[in-house]
Formats: structure tokens, C-alpha cells, sequence
């Protein structure tokens, strides 16, 4: 565990494909997606040349490709990573150095009392001392990654079948467990794939020693409580111990959404506080017998928490109140580019978004609700391709290739080929709402590599996505990495939105949006939802609003009254909502 209680969660394809080469050095943790093998290998190539390292081609026909690419870029940031740290061990504590930023970042602690300490001193060998303290405590910020379960092609274009263990999700598994990364930790999303969870059981690098210590360590992303421990139990039956419980807002988050039925972000958290000893219990007790038993007592887990959090007083909420070991920044970051990839054009589109800008889309091919930048490139690309006669993308990745409607060899339904089928059969039925459907996903898996790709000169011609979550619009400064950590440590403030409500209000907010929106698409005939549960996700709603009526006295005296003014607002939408 760092110093630091922020981490830099996943963003996309390539908004953080090569964070860690730029925060890790000074122990701050952060997450890169390993869905798209192409461009990892196009990162690869742009690093290693810049490092002074030999590039010898991973090609698309070589075998094993999407594992071998993995690990190769995995082993280049691992040893880049390495240097970068021995480089700021062995600098100098004088302004502007590498060990003087390190501990500079810090948050309020021990650590960076220690080193104020150290800067009173005058040379000599007290203060000499001190700084040998200070340069053995440096440690590195996690270099970790990201798989989206549902992301896990088992087919190609021709519809023949990959080789066993080489699905998507799996050959990206085995190219992270190979790696040489230590003390990293593979974050899982988007639900249940017991193909890839096997595969993890069976690889050493997942499982605990006697001492309890695993190479790698698996990271859950969930929405709640429940799916917490189902998916624990169902790991620990097969001998793999998940190290981190990351729970991520359903609504109020980046990119993909994955809507509760109103179950809200403060009395999930609530219940996992409540319940964190019995969920390690159970998932102890769920052990396969092939396990270790020695390692079981000394495994323990960690809860994290990301969506929306803005502002030093949510982040220290979190921490105090919740009780959770770090929290997740991820939209602001997006204004910080020397940590994530956004390009020139988009950081001013960025910079200037009001509410108007972000809205939830029906952009992503996996039928999840997106949240999405609305004058992108990507979205312009694709309005002008309907504008054409030629909506869809030429897929030229196919990594979200889910569909076998038209075809036996699944299709991407943000394709030409797909929306061409898709159409011919709406017209017939006249549909308006659903031809509109029909028509907006993007070619996300292909163009969320287009901040990276188009901010490096790999391509010119790329037309990035961007998927910020609505926190976007509460910031327009284009920061530095020490701004931003100064903003979530209560050092200054980059909020430019004064009308900004607290974090669990916009979530509120946006999900009685989302009730609506679905009420809307039943009426439209685009959602199957029925009544009950339309009146369990009001009933959730309505017992979060009480939940938080109980909150109030806990906040900031400062915010209390615009909380409970926003709240009972918020509360008579609800007891009419349709």
C-alpha cells in the first residue's frame, strides 16, 4: 500500500495506457486496460524508442499474439518504472527534483511531516540522516490493470473458434500473470465470466503462499454488497482470494454505467462498513480445500471507492466516515495531461463542458449504458457517416463483436455490415425510436485509443471518444499532476463549478434521470422493464433519501443546509415519479 489514498482508476482504452510511466515513480497508483492488444503494441513500440530500448514486432499472425503483446509492454513499463524509481532515489532534495516532487505530492501524514522536518534542518548530519530515512521509504505506486469481463471474443471474423485459453479476456490474463509486475493487482469488471476465473484459479501467480502472498492480486469491481460476495465465494471455492473490493457508483461514474435498481453509493458503502467483517468471513469459509489453510488468517481485503467524488471533504468522507482504504479520481484527471491521453482539441472541449456536453449514450456495442462527450470526434465521425447514407464503422478492431442476430460469425452492432441488416428491418416495422437505437452505437473499442494514439503522432487520422462522467463539468482548468493532488489533498481548490452539488446528490440526481429514461422506453418499445421494477427501484430510491436524511449531521456544518434543501427536492421528484 502507498502513501497516497487516491488512486487513477482505468479510463477507457487509452486515456491511462501509459499512466503508470508517469505517476508511478511517485507512488501513486493507477489502472491500464488491456482490451486492446493493437494499441498496447503501438505503446510499446512509441516507449521502447523512447526509453532507447531494441522493438523487435509482435505481428498479428505470431502465435500467441495478444498474450505475448501484453506481457511484452506489462514488462517494459515494469522495468521503465524501475529505473524512473532509482533515478529519483539518488536526487537530490532540492527544488524541482524528482525526490523532492515525490514527497512534495504527499498527502498530511507522518511521512511528509517527516520530510518538513528535514527541510528545517541545516546541513549536516542530522539532516543527512533524514534524507537517507526519506530515500529509503520511497515506494512506487501500483501498476495495475484492467480487464472488462464481458469483453472476451472466443470466435474470429471467419467464425472458427481460438485455440483453448485464448479467448480475449483469458489470453489478456496470461499475458498479466507472466509479466514480470510484483505487487500489482488485476481489477476486474463488468460481472461473472467463469471462463477467465477458472483460468485465473489455475495460475500460480493468483494463488497465496503459506505466508499468504500472491505475485498478483485480483481486484473486484462491483456496484454493491451483494455482488461482492457472491463473486468472493465463487473465487475463493476455487482457491483464488480477492485482495480488493472497488465499488464504483452505478450512474455517476465514466464510460461505462452500470445502473443499480436505485440502490445508492452511501448505503452501499454503508453496508459494506457493516458487513466487511462477515464478507471476509464468508469468503474464508468458502475456501476450496485445496487451499492453503495456514494463508487463510493472514488474508485480508481492502475497500476502495470511485464515482463522482470531487472535492477533499467527499474524498475525507469516504476515508472517515465509510472507512475505505483509497478512493478513486478519475474524470479530473482527464484535465491533467501529463497523466492521461486527451488531445490538445479535446482538453478545450473538455475544459469548457457544461451539463449539456456529457450525456449517458447508447454509443457503447455492448448495450451499456456510455456516458460520452457529445462533439467528440467519434461523434462527429458517426453523425457524419449517417449523414452520408453510410452509418456504422468498417470495425476495424472487432473487439466488441457480440452479436449473431443476422450472421453465424458474430457481429459488432456499431458495424456497417450489422447496422445495414439492422435497418432493412426497421424500416420494415416503421420504427422510429428504434431506428435512432439502432444508429447510435460507436466504434468506442477502436476510437477510445484515438486520445493516445492522435497525442503521440501514431495517428494522424484518429477521431477519439471521450467518456468523462459528469464530474466534468465542476472542473475547467487544464491542470498540473501537483494541482490535482492538492486539490483532493484540501490544499487549494480547482472546482470552477460553485453550483456543484455533493457527490451523493448528483448521484440521486442522475438516477431519478435514469428512472424516467426507462419509464420513457418502455412507452417507446425499447425496454421490456416492467411495473415491479419500476416500484423497486422508486423503494430504493425513497430508502436511500432517508438514508441520507440521517447523513446530514455527519457533513461539514458548511454544506449541510444546501444538502438537505437539494435532498428534500430531490425527494418530492421521486414520491411522483412515474
Amino acid at each position: 500500500m502507498t502513501d497516497h489514498s487516491f488512486l487513477i482508476p482505468v479510463m477507457g482504452t487509452g486515456f491511462t495506457i501509459d499512466t503508470p510511466l508517469r505517476v508511478a515513480r511517485y507512488g501513486i497508483s493507477s489502472v491500464l486496460s488491456l482490451v486492446d492488444d493493437i494499441l498496447i503494441e503501438q505503446m510499446r513500440k512509441y516507449w521502447a524508442q523512447l526509453e532507447g530500448e531494441p522493438y523487435e514486432e509482435i505481428g498479428p499472425r505470431s502465435d500467441d499474439v495478444r498474450a505475448r503483446r501484453i506481457r511484452a509492454y506489462l514488462d517494459l513499463i515494469d522495468r521503465t518504472v524501475g529505473r524512473q524509481v532509482e533515478a529519483l532515489r539518488a536526487s537530490r532534495f532540492e527544488p524541482g527534483s524528482e525526490i523532492t516532487r515525490y514527497h512534495e505530492l504527499l498527502p498530511d501524514g507522518p511521512k511528509r511531516c517527516r520530510y518538513l522536518e528535514m527541510l528545517d534542518l541545516p546541513a549536516g548530519p542530522g539532516r543527512d540522516a533524514i534524507e537517507d530515512e526519506l530515500r529509503s521509504g520511497v515506494a512506487p505506486g501500483g501498476i495495475d490493470v484492467n480487464i472488462m469481463t464481458k469483453l472476451d471474443r472466443s470466435v474470429g471474423p471467419d467464425g472458427k473458434p481460438f485455440p483453448p485459453d485464448s479467448s480475449d479476456a483469458v489470453a489478456a490474463a496470461r499475458g498479466y500473470a507472466d509479466s514480470t509486475l510484483r505487487g500489482s493487482t488485476l481489477v476486474l469488471s463488468a460481472g461473472m465470466n467463469p471462463r477467465l476465473f477458472s483460468y485465473i484459479a489455475g495460475h500460480p501467480a493468483f494463488r497465496p503462499d503459506a505466508e499468504g502472498h500472491c505475485d498478483k492480486t485480483l481486484t473486484l469491481k462491483v456496484s454493491d454488497y451483494r455482488s461482492a460476495l457472491i463473486q468472493g465465494k465463487f473465487l475463493a471455492k476455487k482457491g483464488v482470494w480477492v485482495s480488493e473490493y472497488r465499488v464504483e457508483s452505478g450512474l455517476n461514474c465514466g464510460g461505462h454505467a452500470f445502473p443499480t435498481k436505485g440502490l445508492l453509493l452511501g448505503p452501499i458503502l454503508d453496508e459494506f462498513q457493516q458487513q466487511r467483517a462477515s464478507l471476509l468471513e464468508q469468503v474464508r469459509a468458502a475456501f476450496s480445500d485445496d487451499a492453503r489453510p495456514e494463508a487463510l488468517d493472514r488474508l485480508d481485503a481492502s475497500i476502495t471507492v470511485q464515482g463522482g467524488i470531487g472535492t477533499a471533504a467527499e474524498h475525507e468522507l469516504m476515508r472517515e466516515h465509510y472507512g475505505v482504504d483509497r478512493v478513486g479520481w478519475g474524470t479530473p484527471f482527464l484535465l491533467v495531461p501529463e497523466v492521461t491521453n486527451v488531445d490538445d482539441g479535446h482538453l478545450k472541449r473538455l475544459s469548457a463542458a457544461t451539463a449539456d456536453d456529457v450525456w449517458l449514450s447508447d454509443a457503447s456495442p455492448l448495450k451499456v449504458p456510455f456516458w460520452n462527450l457529445r462533439e467528440s470526434a467519434s461523434e462527429q465521425a458517426r453523425r457524419a457517416r449517417i449523414a452520408d447514407g453510410r452509418p456504422g464503422s468498417a470495425c476495424p478492431n472487432g473487439y466488441a463483436v457480440t452479436s449473431k442476430e443476422f450472421t453465424e460469425a458474430p457481429q459488432c452492432i456499431a458495424a456497417r455490415a450489422y447496422q445495414k441488416l439492422k435497418l432493412e428491418e426497421v424500416d420494415d416495422a416503421d420504427g422510429a425510436a428504434l431506428r435512432q437505437l439502432t444508429l447510435a452505437p460507436s466504434c468506442i473499442c477502436h476510437d477510445l485509443a484515438g486520445g493516445a494514439t492522435l497525442k503521440h503522432g501514431i495517428d494522424a487520422d484518429a477521431t477519439p471518444a471521450i467518456c468523462p462522467g459528469p464530474a466534468v463539468q465542476d472542473f475547467s482548468k487544464v491542470a498540473s499532476l501537483d494541482e490535482m493532488a492538492s486539490h483532493i489533498y484540501g490544499r487549494s481548490s480547482l472546482l470552477a463549478n460553485s453550483e456543484r452539488p455533493h457527490v451523493f446528490i448528483r448521484e440521486l440526481s442522475l438516477y431519478l434521470d435514469y428512472l424516467r429514461r426507462e419509464r420513457e422506453r418502455v412507452s417507446q418499445g425499447l425496454s421490456t422493464s416492467k411495473e415491479k421494477y419500476f416500484d423497486e427501484f422508486r423503494a430504493n430510491l425513497a430508502a436511500g433519501v432517508e438514508y441520507y436524511r440521517g447523513l446530514c449531521d455527519v457533513l461539514p456544518e458548511e454544506s449541510r443546509a444546501s444538502f438537505r434543501s437539494d435532498l428534500e427536492k430531490l425527494a418530492a421528484e421521486i414520491a411522483t415519479a412515474g
